[in-house]
Parts: C-alpha cells; sequence; structure tokens
C-alpha cells in the first residue's frame, strides 16, 4: 500500500505541476515558450485528476490533503472559466447581443437565419458566417463584413476598421471593431476570429495502434505550436483595438483558444469575462468533438455588467452553439 500510495503522490505532484504551467501563460508567450499553451488544453483532465486525488488523501486521513486542497484553490478561477455558477442578477438589461460560429451556412442559411430572427436581440456577431448575401435578419443594420465576421446591429453603426485581414493561404485570422451608438452612448465591439487549428476529426482520433497513435499526436503538436506563434501576433493587434479605444468595449467571437491559454489572458486583460460574471453550467461551445472545449468568448468593459450568458445548447445548425448575452449599461 504504501509503494501505491507513493506513486499516487508522485502523480499529484506531477499534475499539480502541470496545472501551474497553465498559470504561465498569463505571463509567458508561444514565441518564448509555446509548452505552456499546450497544457492549457488539457485542463479539464488535469483539474478532475487533481480532484480526484486530492479526495484518495482525504479519505485516508492524510495531513498532506490539507495542503493540496490550499493549493487547488489557485485554480478556482480557472475552473470558473469552463464552469461556473453565479447567481442571478436583477437588473434590467438594456442589451442582447448573439455571437455565433455558423461554420460558412453549411447547415443552412436559412436554419440560422429564423434562429436569430427569433432571439430578439441586438447586437449580431458572426464567424465564419460564410455569405452575408445569404442572411436576411429583420430590422438589423448590416455593418461591413467578410465571407468570416461580420456584425448586424439594430442601432446605428458609427465606424468600422479592420484589425486583422487575412493576405495569405496561411493566415486566416480576421478581426473588425465596430462603433455603435447606443441610447446616446458609443460602443466599440470587437469581433475576434483567430487563426483556425484546420484540424478533421480523423486526425485527432485515436485507434489504439501505438505507432500509428504516435505519429498522430506528433502530428497535431506540428499544428499546435506555429498555430499558437501566430495567435501571438495576432492577439497583439487586437489589443490595439482595445487599448486605443476611447469607448467602453464588448469582444466577442471565437478564439480558438480555451480558457487559461495565452489567447484567453492576453484578450481579457482588463475586461471581464462575461460568463465568469454571469454564466451558469458548462461554458462549452464547441461540440464536434466529445472532450470538452470552450473557444468562443464574450468580455466587456468595467463599465458594462453582465446579468446573462448562455451557451444554446437547444440548436445545432452548426459545430458551434450560439452564445447568447444580456447586459446592463452603466451610466
Amino acid at each position: 500500500m504504501k509503494v501505491v500510495r507513493l506513486i499516487f503522490l508522485i502523480a499529484h505532484l506531477g499534475i499539480l505541476f502541470l496545472l501551474l504551467g497553465t498559470l504561465m501563460n498569463a505571463y509567458v508567450p508561444p514565441k518564448v515558450y509555446p509548452w505552456f499553451n499546450l497544457l492549457s488544453l488539457g485542463f479539464p483532465v488535469l483539474i478532475i485528476a487533481y480532484i480526484v486525488l486530492t479526495i484518495f488523501w482525504i479519505f485516508l486521513w492524510k495531513k498532506r490533503a490539507v495542503a493540496f486542497i490550499l493549493l487547488g484553490l489557485l485554480f478556482l478561477n480557472p475552473i470558473k472559466r469552463w464552469v461556473n455558477f453565479s447567481s442571478d442578477k436583477k437588473a434590467g438589461s438594456d442589451l442582447k447581443i448573439v455571437s455565433f460560429n455558423a461554420k460558412g451556412g453549411t447547415l443552412g442559411y436559412e436554419n440560422i437565419e429564423r434562429y436569430i430572427n427569433t432571439q430578439d436581440a441586438d447586437i449580431v456577431l458572426l464567424q465564419e458566417h460564410g455569405n452575408m448575401k445569404g442572411y436576411h435578419l429583420k430590422g438589423f443594420n448590416e455593418g461591413k463584413g467578410d465571407d468570416i465576421i461580420s456584425v448586424f446591429s439594430k442601432y446605428k453603426i458609427v465606424d468600422q476598421k479592420e484589425l486583422i485581414e487575412s493576405n495569405s493561404e496561411t493566415n486566416n485570422a480576421y478581426a473588425n471593431q465596430t462603433d455603435i451608438e447606443i441610447k446616446g452612448s458609443i460602443y466599440r465591439f470587437i469581433n475576434v476570429y483567430l487563426q483556425p487549428f484546420k484540424f478533421e476529426k480523423n486526425m485527432v482520433k485515436l485507434k489504439g495502434n501505438s505507432d500509428e497513435d504516435e505519429q498522430k499526436v506528433k502530428d497535431v503538436v506540428k499544428r499546435l505550436i506555429p498555430t499558437f506563434k501566430m495567435h501571438q501576433e495576432q492577439v497583439a493587434s487586437i489589443r490595439k483595438g482595445i487599448d486605443d479605444s476611447p469607448y467602453p468595449v464588448i469582444l466577442v467571437g471565437d478564439f480558438n483558444s480555451v480558457p487559461n491559454s495565452y489567447e484567453y489572458y492576453h484578450l481579457g486583460k482588463g475586461l471581464k469575462d462575461a460568463f465568469v460574471e454571469s454564466g451558469r453550467g458548462s461554458a462549452t461551445s464547441f461540440h464536434d468533438y466529445k472532450f470538452p472545449i470552450r473557444i468562443d468568448y464574450v468580455f466587456t468593459s468595467d463599465s458594462i455588467l453582465p446579468l446573462s450568458y448562455e451557451v444554446d445548447r437547444s440548436v445545432r445548425i452548426s459545430d458551434h452553439y450560439p452564445v447568447i448575452a444580456t447586459f446592463k449599461l452603466k451610466k
């Protein structure tokens, strides 16, 4: 039994070390050391294993359980970025937005259009929408867009500017800022689609063949590391739109990055994660894989109060679920 406990202790310490590595994404960019960002992908598995082993020490009445419980508090906020149970906010809503990766409209423009028209949203921000001419949204002003990102608003669009524009076959990231006047005040909406990893299911599904699976893992890592480094440059361009904004900011989109990643920490710096502030349950938004993945986000400036955040799992009109959020706009 002592040997088993020693093995479990070593494993527990190893998991703790890896979890601490995910926190380093707030400080270490991928171009310096990309492996911390790689760890963020495994955070759900790592934290579950950490909790299970902590419970194991509790049942054995070991003093080390106290140390692991206290160290586990370091990961309370990182856990809330995946799963959260915030209390209901009673304030009345001033603004409702829908953010949605539409997968190029491949599951039907009419299905997406019908869904959005039933939401009675004020602002709709789409990623991978496919073709702007394919959508006919009732009562919306249509902002400038392309085949990847677009914005529709029931309020006056004051100005728009590209923050990232795809310019080659290797750079497929997009971002733009749209200044919208709402009830006499201007707000900056930044719609983001970071560089995708372009994975197909067969590329990440392991088959139990050690040699073939090992090669698949190597191929996945070869795609991940360069993309992380590209994200670092794209994040810097988007941050300029945030940092230079004279208006309160609402940042939304498909970051193609999970919580606790470099992208999450640095795009969300100085902003509030609307899910952490007002979400309940799981924030998993990409459902094409069985593994829980949250890559769609809504962040806001301090002057904007998130009231609710919902990942709408009632529809499957894309490989992403729509994200719906409401806000109180402080005067």
